[in-house]
């Protein structure tokens, strides 16, 4: 056995590797005492459909898990918390040519590392519509669609992602490029891509939960190894954001068959010490526990009625 510490290799931190979402959401439930953990999505097949013609000469759409902004649903800027009451449970279409108000208040983002300040960071609408001035992409699809966030599989199989599909063969798309969040986000968009890959419309997933993502199966990921919310790249930097959506571009001309992942070169901070906080209940103490049970029980409730 080597004497030698990681430490004098220049090695870094043995948890500076992509965050294991799967595993921390389950022990976190459950210790929260919800019982059996969440089955998730989990293919061995997975579609993949390349470009019919250049990048230059396509269509491309954005699929988004953000909300619209509802004025009277509570906290829904930056930092605000989790906020059931801003959720949305059908698909919805924006008009691409415009600006638009949307937040990720409603999905359980990383809180604690990040604070939603900046929606080019998870909404890169804007990205887009100047890959289109710039030609580097045929053309935006005229309209945007939101992805609710169903915890059911069946409803986001059956309901939910056919509609987004129909809508972009609607609007004559030849790709999409779709963004995530929360960890169930990352499940939703992955369905959504399954789908679209099946109609003909090559897809590439921006997100931040790889391992989530690689268990669904998808064709093509752009993972970038920051807290969650930021699947776009980091906040207020419009050079991070620019790069993060033209790898995602060049997945799109040049993955060479599905499950394609490509990682970001780009680091959120110099310490990996936030990939050791979401979800650890190792680090929670039994009150903070009883706290989050109590909150989650709340939202819940709050969502409940609102679907009714």
């Amino acid at each position: 056995m080597s004497s030698e510490r990681p430490g004098e290799l220049g090695f870094t931190a043995a948890h500076d590797v992509p965050v294991p979402y799967l595993q921390r959401v389950a022990s976190y439930y459950q210790a929260l005492g919800y019982g059996a953990p969440y089955e998730w999505a989990h293919y061995a097949e997975v579609p993949f459909r390349l470009l019919e013609k250049p990048l230059a000469r396509c269509r491309v759409a954005l699929v988004t898990t953000a909300a619209p902004f509802r004025p009277g649903a509570g906290d829904q800027g930056p930092g605000a918390p989790y906020n059931a009451k801003a959720k949305f449970f059908s698909v919805y279409s924006g008009d691409s040519t415009i600006d638009h108000d949307l937040r990720i208040s409603h999905v359980a983002i990383d809180r604690q590392h990040t604070t939603a300040e900046d929606p080019a960071t998870w909404f890169p609408l804007a990205a887009l519509r100047r890959s289109a001035a710039a030609g580097r992409i045929g053309s935006l699809a005229p309209r945007f669609h939101g992805a609710p966030t169903n915890r059911s599989l069946r409803t986001t199989l059956g309901v939910d992602a056919p509609e987004i599909v129909a809508r972009c063969r609607a609007d004559a798309v030849d790709a999409a490029v779709l963004v995530a969040n929360c960890p169930v986000c990352h499940q939703t968009v992955s369905l959504v891509a399954r789908l679209l890959e099946q109609a003909g419309i090559a897809t590439v997933v921006m997100g931040c939960a790889k391992d989530i993502v690689e268990h669904v199966g998808v064709p093509r990921l752009l993972f970038s190894d920051f807290p969650l919310g930021n699947a776009a790249g980091r906040p207020k930097d419009e050079a991070s954001q620019a790069l993060t959506l033209e790898l995602a571009l060049r997945m799109l001309e040049a993955a060479p068959g599905p499950r394609t992942t490509v990682q970001s070169p780009l680091r959120w901070s110099e310490n990996a010490d936030w990939k050791l906080d979401y979800c650890n209940i190792e680090r929670l103490a039994p009150e903070e526990i009883r706290r989050r049970r109590a909150e989650f029980d709340a939202a819940k409730a709050q969502a409940k009625e609102l679907r009714g």
